[in-house]
């Protein structure tokens, strides 16, 4: 265990959104979209150009944030909502840093979205906070209510819904509409008050010596529908939107569930100008949270607390809007769904930074343990940030993987990826390989070119060697439907030729 280091900072605030496009924050796309508050964080510390989440679905993922543990081994696989015979709740025993911080001697503070599990709420690992549970602002929560009362403000209700048709005919899954409440009353005001009002309360506590604080916001946003009031719902002007390139998806050379998935997300019944606001209200909604993370960091900086709290800024996973003719996200493993935004800031550390190493959700978790002087190793799939976040040239992967378990159906997946190309393993029906150097939005599957056939072949076995070196079962598929490379092992699990444990590849 490391021994904890006086000089740094003790109290963390991690701020994270859900379903959040890298794309819509100015940091890295200044040309189309104003973040100032996010921006400002960025220029103050560390900026990850590759950022991922481990799994794009939010349960899996937020389960990995909580554990330092990849799905395959937290095995909370799906949401909720959609669970199609996975468990439902961590198991009993399995490491948090949640409880890590708690036996140091951590105040832990979450407001916002929940969403690990059904029965084991945020109290249940050591989070002060209401229980919000579910996917979307959960407007009818009493806590909200009581917010709403107190501070006169007007109940929700929303106008204008923006949805397409299903395939069976039916209206399609609510995609946007307009909020007739001010901002003082939507949902990420009352998260952003609720966050403040804790930072007094763990500020005091702080000052007198008492115990350091963990607290996180967790919006419900910009995830769909997008709810917005009229300043946020218009802030973008749809005819200056340029449609991202993956709308000229043809799925072709493509697993068809993505066809499938394009269906039920119903973008080819919407006309091109919907499409169009879309983008336009999804980055609105950046906007707002936006707005709502300047009022925490001024109470963080009013407080007098800036220099001795770290911050985070990052999401579960992405979101579509478009991208590939799709909503949401699901079972295709595209750039618009698995890289997020990952922001840190550290005081004493570097500012200004940009980093291109590959890291993820598990290595913040490893990161939050390293502040707390606790032992990072700890977060088994993740490596402390804090190097790179001091400037040092570190080994660091060269590659990264997720994996996907399914969503509204079992879709199991892998991928990995490197500097240029990226490997996706599908069962169910065909494999995915992209040159994201020539083809940057991933319209051409080059699984079978034979140009790309070392490319493929290597990412091949680098990807059988991860899983089979950590365990995830998924290699033994690979091990007989693909070339792997020699064998050292019996894929069979069962000797039957040689009498011995031992394989001896023909």
């Amino acid at each position: 265990m490391t021994q904890h280091d006086t000089r740094r900072p003790r109290n963390i605030l991690f701020l994270m959104t859900d379903q959040h496009r890298v794309d819509t924050l100015g940091c890295h796309n200044p040309a189309e979209v104003s973040t100032p508050r996010l921006d400002a964080l960025a220029a103050s510390g560390t900026r990850f150009e590759r950022a991922y989440t481990p799994t794009a679905i939010c349960t899996p993922a937020r389960a990995s944030l909580l554990t330092g543990r990849l799905p395959f081994r937290h095995k909370l696989l799906a949401n909720y909502e959609r669970n199609v015979g996975y468990i439902e709740d961590l198991p009993s025993g399995e490491f948090t840093f949640s409880a890590a911080l708690a036996d140091a001697g951590y105040r832990l503070g979450l407001y916002g979205k929940w969403h690990v599990g059904t029965h084991r709420k945020a109290a249940d690992f050591g989070f002060e906070g209401p229980d919000l549970p579910g996917w979307h602002n959960p407007v009818d929560h009493p806590d909200y209510l009581k917010y709403l009362e107190e501070n006169g403000l007007p109940p929700y209700a929303i106008s204008g819904h923006v949805r397409g048709t299903l395939p069976n005919g039916n209206p399609g899954n609510l995609l946007a509409a307009r909020l007739h409440q001010p901002v003082e009353a939507t949902f990420e005001h009352y998260l952003a008050t609720g966050t403040i009002e804790a930072l007094h309360r763990h500020a005091d506590e702080y000052r007198t010596g008492r115990r350091p604080f963990f607290l996180a916001t967790h919006f419900f946003g910009p995830h769909l529908p997008y709810l917005l009031p009229e300043e946020y719902y218009d802030l973008y002007d749809p005819e200056a939107i340029t449609l991202p390139p993956s709308v000229a998806e043809t799925f072709e050379g493509k697993p068809p569930v993505q066809r499938n998935y394009s269906a039920l997300w119903t973008y080819d019944t919407l006309a091109e100008d919907v499409s169009r606001k879309l983008i336009a209200v999804y980055r609105g909604y950046v906007a707002l949270i936006d707005f709502e993370i300047g009022r925490i960091l001024d109470t963080l900086r009013d407080l007098g607390l800036d220099d001795s709290t770290a911050v985070f800024f990052t999401a579960d996973h992405g979101e579509f809007t478009g991208a590939h003719r799709l909503h949401d996200k699901g079972p295709a493993m595209y750039e618009d769904i698995y890289r997020i935004p990952g922001i840190v800031r550290v005081p004493g550390l570097p500012s200004g930074q940009v980093r291109r190493e590959f890291v993820g959700l598990t290595d913040c978790t490893a990161t939050i343990l390293d502040l707390a002087g606790l032992d990072p190793a700890q977060a088994v799939d993740g490596s402390s940030l804090l190097p790179l976040l001091a400037g040092e040239d570190v080994p660091w992967r060269a590659e990264l993987t997720a994996e996907f378990h399914g969503h509204h159906f079992p879709y199991p997946q892998r991928m990995i990826r490197d500097d240029r190309y990226k490997l996706i393993v599908n069962p169910e029906s065909r494999n995915e390989l992209y040159d994201l150097e020539t083809d940057p939005h991933e319209l051409h599957n080059r699984h079978d070119h034979p140009d790309l056939a070392d490319v493929r072949r290597r990412l091949t076995a680098r990807l059988y060697t991860l899983l089979r070196e950590r365990g995830d079962n998924f290699h033994h598929w690979m091990s007989a439907m693909s070339d792997t490379g020699p064998l050292d092992h019996d894929p069979s699990l069962a000797a039957f030729e040689t009498g011995s444990d031992v394989y001896t590849a023909p």
